[in-house]
């Protein structure tokens, strides 16, 4: 668990991603499982995963963590559109080794712990309120977890990508309305 002053337990953890990461993201964001439930499903290249790196890097509107379970990356959780003047928001992501996981039978506790901690990150280091992001209408089990964690849907979208349409539902979490540990 990250807390805010950077003390974190030996089970799982979020910590800055590096350029060691970096192959390992791309592995995972190109994981069949992964790729089905992204608005963009194409495989993604080393060349355009490169230029996506270097662009998160240096952005200061983006924080790319890597989450370890047990000491091992695990998933990648990307926060983007931060804005840390006036309200403070931001929009997030994530995507798990979902193939690792599923090998050693821990997808829904990782799934749960890279929630509850992106969250904490969220509004205990960043110190958002609130936090925004979407999710395809498809993932009915990923919109079941985010109202588990009191994300609230707004109304969804059409919008076309890598050929096919598909609807997409905005979420939103106020800290106030978070659920506390």
């Amino acid at each position: 668990m990250t807390t805010g002053n950077g003390l974190e337990s030996e089970r799982y953890v979020l910590r800055d991603a590096t350029g060691d990461d970096v192959n390992l993201m791309l592995c995972w964001r190109n994981q069949e499982v992964n790729r089905q439930v992204s608005k963009t499903s194409h495989v993604i290249s080393a060349d355009e995963h490169a230029r996506w790196w270097a662009a998160a890097r240096t952005d200061p509107t983006r924080k790319v963590l890597t989450y370890l379970r047990d000491g091992v990356p695990s998933g990648a959780v990307t926060f983007f559109d931060l804005r840390l003047d006036g309200p403070r928001t931001g929009s997030w992501g994530f995507y798990l080794d979902g193939d690792g996981l599923a090998e050693r039978g821990e997808t829904l506790p990782a799934w749960l712990e890279v929630m509850r901690e992106a969250v904490d990150h969220a509004f205990d280091v960043l110190a958002l309120d609130r936090l925004d992001g979407e999710v395809l209408a498809h993932n009915t089990v990923v919109r079941q977890m985010n109202r588990r964690f009191r994300f609230v849907e707004g109304p969804g979208r059409q919008e076309i990508h890598d050929g096919r349409e598909i609807t997409v539902i905005p979420i939103s979490l106020a800290a106030g309305d978070r659920r506390r540990r």
